[in-house]
């Protein structure tokens, strides 16, 4: 992989700066920032960045190639300049979805992109500032506000970098180049668990909250104290009232048998959930899971036996394995159909979907064999991505594929595994009829995985994710009959956009000055009155700076950020007015503070205004939300007002009906039952109908 970039540089004209992986971004390191982020990032690009031959969308970009200090190998990463001007959706949607909406349009963002590990030496494919299947892809406009678009570390099909990795060197990288907020939307999972769901309960943050990424925007109304109340409530959840509360489910003994296992473990005392859940993420990372006990299985044994080897291999101190020959003839395996796999699964797609996802996973595989014969397995997002052509919820696809491994669907045994060459996780499909045998009754507590019986008696501590997993299905999905712990849960996997925001450095010990200047129209604009508080950009001046240099100053920033001031004049400052331009402003006013610019020539027609587009929508959810938040909405035909579907009571797998209503036009329309009772008397009277579709069919009628 390495040698084919190689090849690829010495036909550049000139040969590229290499740098390290794991210090790329430390300070000085590919340079050192003097501005802000507009124009740091150009000197970024002229340092690290060799530009390359072709365009992704007619936009240019730069490759820097980064050496990963372990394995050599060479990992490039890409810097697309995407123009506004000349892109198919100038607005963008993250902003609009993360409460930016009311940002001035910014006239570029730059693409950070780390493609995956095939396409190192592939020129990117011109939707690539579009996909979120590279390892890494961040968005920053030019204006220091940027976006996470997607981390794919080892389990999204890296074979060299992982999660945190990448993230380590995203967080430089900001860093080095002076952004200002960076947001992300944090639908991150791992073994079907909300990883900020089971991080928030641990840790008190979201796994990308290391990195200090903050509660920014909360989905449904969800504020910032009632996310932080939520985390609170399920963390100092003890351990004995758990256990008590669980005494009556099916999950009662072994919920003890773990909460005991892992006190005696630890050193210090566990006593609430967040204890548990903090410690058992500790001991997962910090040592490999105790090796679990599997024996041999003849598939002639009766159930009785199975079980009663299983016990004893369990409690015996020495296992005998058995011979090449035994093991030879007791290869049977017991495939469990996927069928009877699914009433067991606690998922909240029906069975009919998940059935129906198993079978067009299989006609990709199968699809995949006839074209390449002979070739092994199908990588899981080569996979994934077959399936996405007839299933567009990709929530559902990666559940079912988690749940695809030695199960029948149809006449194919669908079974996983790592390939030891390429690491990455591959699907294969067999016959039924080529030597693997039909499903028999499965003896209950016993799972065949492998060629071998791994014995499915519980013990706590041989597999911690296991554990983990078991917690986080029985005792924060399944607490039995609670609304404090389901209203809890409920918040946390409601707040999914999170912010980090990067402090300005001290501009005194640089001998500079900073401010943020807000732009304002002037006195005679005043009926074009700006929606909000956009943002306001930073401004650098020497020390010795006049009035009338911040003015010039401040007016080439803006004209060289936004399209709404592109031929903006500024004409003075609010906290300035009545000082002379040749006033030199240290000992004048603070570095750091906020300054109202005013100025005339704003383009306050454009349609290019807003990140949120010039759409002026009405937002208002009996949830409380009053902007949008990224979640489904339908507007009411009367009043046009948005509102959650799923606060009207429609389901996230129903379609939005052709005709709604909401509740304050139906009552505003239906008189009340004195007016609308029929009355013999009266010609014109008549009887409303119950159903508000029917009632707006009598008015326009």
């Amino acid at each position: 992989m390495s040698f084919a970039l190689i090849e690829a540089c010495k036909k550049r004209k000139r040969w590229p700066k290499f740098f390290r992986f794991h210090s790329f971004g430390d300070p000085g390191i590919p340079i050192v920032p003097l501005g802000t982020f507009r124009d740091n990032v150009r000197v970024f690009l002229q340092e690290a960045g060799e530009p390359e031959d072709y365009s992704v969308s007619g936009n240019p970009l730069w490759c820097t190639l980064l050496i990963h200090d372990k394995s050599n190998v060479m990992a490039p990463l890409y810097t697309v300049e995407e123009h506004v001007y000349h892109s198919s959706h100038p607005f963008c949607d993250h902003c609009r979805c993360v409460g930016w909406s009311g940002h001035f349009v910014s006239k570029r963002r730059y693409h950070f992109i780390i493609p995956m590990d095939s396409g190192w030496h592939k020129p990117l494919d011109e939707d690539s500032i579009d996909s979120q299947r590279h390892l890494l892809h961040g968005v920053i406009h030019c204006n220091g506000y940027g976006h996470l678009l997607c981390v794919n570390g080892i389990e999204g099909g890296s074979k060299v970098l992982s999660g945190r990795e990448i993230m380590d060197l995203w967080d430089r990288v900001c860093t080095n180049l002076r952004v200002r907020k960076v947001a992300v939307e944090d639908a991150s999972c791992k073994r079907s668990m909300d990883l900020r769901l089971l991080h928030g309960v641990a840790y008190g943050h979201s796994w990308f909250g290391r990195w200090g990424y903050r509660f920014c925007r909360g989905s449904f109304g969800v504020t910032e104290p009632d996310y932080n109340n939520a985390m609170t409530t399920l963390g100092s959840l003890e351990l004995d009232m758990i256990a008590k509360d669980l005494s009556k489910t099916k999950y009662n003994k072994e919920i003890k048998q773990m909460i005991r296992c892992y006190r005696d473990m630890s050193e210090t005392h566990i006593i609430s959930l967040r204890d548990l859940l903090r410690f058992m993420l500790t001991v997962k990372s910090s040592r490999a899971p105790a090796p679990k006990t599997t024996i041999s299985y003849s598939a002639s044994a009766a159930a009785a036996d199975s079980t009663c080897s299983a016990l004893m291999s369990r409690n015996s101190t020495k296992h005998t394995p058995p011979t090449r020959s035994n093991s030879m003839k007791e290869k049977s395996v017991r495939y469990k159909k996927f069928s009877n796999a699914v009433t067991n699964m606690d998922s909240r797609w029906p069975t009919r979907r998940l059935e129906f996802a198993a079978q067009v996973i299989v006609d990709a595989l199968k699809e995949n064999k006839a074209v390449k014969p002979g070739t092994g397995g199908m990588a899981r997002q080569d996979v994934r991505d077959a399936a996405r052509l007839h299933i567009g919820d990709t929530g559902l696809l990666d559940y079912v594929l988690k749940s695809l491994n030695n199960v029948i669907v149809g006449n194919y045994v669908v079974r996983r595994m790592v390939n030891p060459s390429t690491r990455i996780l591959e699907y294969t499909i067999h016959d039924l009829g080529n030597g693997y045998k039909a499903p028999e009754l499965e003896t209950e507590g016993m799972a065949y995985v492998d060629q071998q019986v791994v014995e499915s008696s519980w013990v706590p501590g041989n597999d911690v994710y296991c554990d983990v997993l078991f917690l986080y299905k029985n005792v924060l999905l399944g607490y039995p009959d609670s609304e404090i712990v389901d209203l809890a849960i409920q918040t946390i996997l409601d707040s999914r956009y999170f912010v980090k925001e990067w402090a300005e450095r001290d501009e005194i010990e640089e001998q500079s000055l900073t401010f943020i200047c807000r732009l304002q129209p002037n006195f005679v604009d005043k009926k074009y009155e700006l929606k909000g508080l956009p943002c306001g950009e930073v401004v650098v001046v020497p020390l010795h700076a006049t009035v009338g240099d911040l003015k010039r100053a401040s007016e080439a920033a803006l004209r060289d950020t936004y399209c709404i001031a592109e031929r903006l004049i500024v004409t003075d400052i609010k906290q300035l007015m009545g000082v002379s331009d040749e006033e030199v402003l240290f000992g004048l006013i603070q570095s750091g503070v906020e300054l109202c610019v005013r100025g005339i020539a704003i383009d306050l027609c454009t349609n290019l205004k807003y990140q949120g587009g010039s759409d002026n929508w009405k937002v208002r959810c009996e949830c409380g939300a009053q902007d949008d938040d990224g979640e489904r909405m339908v507007a009411c035909d009367i009043c046009e007002v948005w509102q959650h579907t799923r606060c009207c009571g429609i389901d996230d797998s129903e379609t939005v009906p052709p005709l709604f209503v909401c509740t304050g036009c139906c009552d505003s329309l239906v008189p009340s039952r004195t007016e609308s009772s029929f009355c013999s008397d009266s010609p014109d009277s008549f009887l409303i109908p119950a159903d508000p579709s029917l009632m707006l069919e009598y008015q326009y009628a």
